[in-house]
């Protein structure tokens, strides 16, 4: 006896095998068009550096173009709530930092998107290195010299950073939590102006990327006495990390990464992290993104997704313990 089944359930069934195919089959094609690169800043920086270093190797690689489109304001909130609500067929992505990601959640009340929900996370770029630094004549020749005195001064010693809610102000918040010491936070706009008050000797401490204090460091105007990186820099093994010195317990580094809409599906988003970790092991690229400060740091979007919650779950408490808020 021939079974035969109800046309409504052949075509149940065809409606869900299209369901299922047409993912696969769209990013077998993507991409087919221009890409645009949200960057939710002025041009300039090291996001917008990184995009601009990698975007032409990904246009090499597809055929496409790839374009920056800056849209600073509203600490980055702008351009990030735009890519939040754009389409998720991997023609829209931003590009921003550890800050935008993981600190401006925990941090500003009402944010208009939630990273987890409306995000899918998707490549890593670079990974800018944080400092703990003192003026080259300055008595402490330790970090430990530093929470001494600052035992002896609760909140009289001052720290410079680029600004309010910045990983460098929350990882010197923790530091001064893990301590039992108290600082004073002197906030600068961006990190030039915060080195150079640590250079001129205006503030005794700064927490610095490495980015703004390489002129320093070669004019010897200023001294490092740590790095707030997960191990020490190849670059400069002399340099003792804090978590080996038991004072931070997280990689206090600044970085770069991209994602893209929620809704993007996983198989573009494996093809864009694949490209983009391609390009990021080319010698040109490497040289380009360490003229910025950048190192390279190739990973997976889980590893990525699995990053940003760990450091997110980490800076809230932080922020929450030492009572940072937004400006």
């Amino acid at each position: 006896m021939i079974s035969r089944r109800p046309a409504g359930t052949l075509a149940c069934l065809g409606a869900v095998l299209a369901a299922v195919l047409s993912p696969v089959a769209h990013a077998q094609d993507w991409p087919s068009k221009p890409i645009r690169i949200v960057v939710p800043y002025q041009p300039g920086g090291i996001i917008d550096a990184a995009a601009r270093i990698v975007g032409p190797k990904l246009t090499e690689a597809w055929g496409q173009q790839i374009i920056i489109d800056n849209k600073p304001g509203g600490n980055a909130i702008i351009g990030m709530s735009l890519v939040a609500k754009a389409p998720g067929d991997g023609y829209t992505w931003v590009m921003a930092t550890l800050g935008d990601f993981t600190v401006n959640p925990t941090m500003i009340k009402d944010i208009p998107y939630s990273i987890e929900k409306d995000f899918a996370p998707t490549a890593f770029f670079t990974s800018i290195p944080t400092i703990f630094a003192v003026n080259a004549n300055s008595p402490y020749k330790s970090v430990a010299d530093v929470i001494a005195d600052a035992k002896k001064q609760p909140g009289k010693i001052s720290y410079a950073t680029p600004g309010n809610g910045a990983i460098n102000h929350i990882a010197m918040e923790a530091i001064a939590l893990n301590t039992g010491t108290k600082f004073q936070h002197i906030p600068y706009k961006g990190g030039a102006p915060a080195t150079t008050a640590v250079a001129a000797g205006d503030v005794p401490v700064g927490l610095l990327a490495v980015t703004a204090a390489l002129p320093f460091i070669k004019s010897e105007k200023i001294r490092i006495l740590a790095t707030a990186t997960a191990k020490r820099l190849e670059s400069n093994p002399q340099w003792p990390t804090l978590d080996e010195l038991g004072m931070l317990k997280f990689d206090g580094s600044n970085w770069v990464g991209m994602m893209g809409p929620k809704a993007t599906p996983a198989a573009i988003v494996a093809k864009m992290n694949a490209a983009v970790n391609k390009a990021l092991a080319m010698p040109d690229v490497i040289e380009r993104l360490g003229a910025t400060g950048g190192t390279p740091v190739p990973m997976t979007p889980a590893e990525f997704e699995k990053r940003v919650k760990a450091e997110t779950a980490a800076f809230k408490e932080v922020v929450d313990k030492a009572k940072i808020e937004a400006n």
